[in-house]
């Protein structure tokens, strides 16, 4: 799998999906670089909504303690990936 399309199962996996263009266009397109999305990228992105920054913050930590393992695992165990 790409970094890109990772990124795009892990904005699914949130449910947020509609981002991902923006999230690439704003140069957010491996996991490595979502690790230091703050408000000020959230805003570049154009995520306007609390529920969704939240949930993006949310991740976002996730991804800062657990290291992107954690994407493929999580991704692995609802079915996204193929393995």
């Amino acid at each position: 799998m790409t970094d890109q399309n990772i990124v795009r199962e892990w904005l699914k996996y949130l449910d947020l999906e509609q981002y991902y263009e923006s999230f690439v266009d704003n140069g957010y397109d491996d996991l490595e670089m979502c690790k230091q999305i703050g408000d000020p990228d959230l805003d570049a992105i154009g995520v306007q909504q609390p529920k969704h920054r939240q949930l993006i913050r949310q991740a976002v930590r996730t991804l800062l303690e657990k290291g992107g393992t954690s994407v493929y695992i999580s991704l692995e165990e609802c079915g996204r990936l193929g393995g």
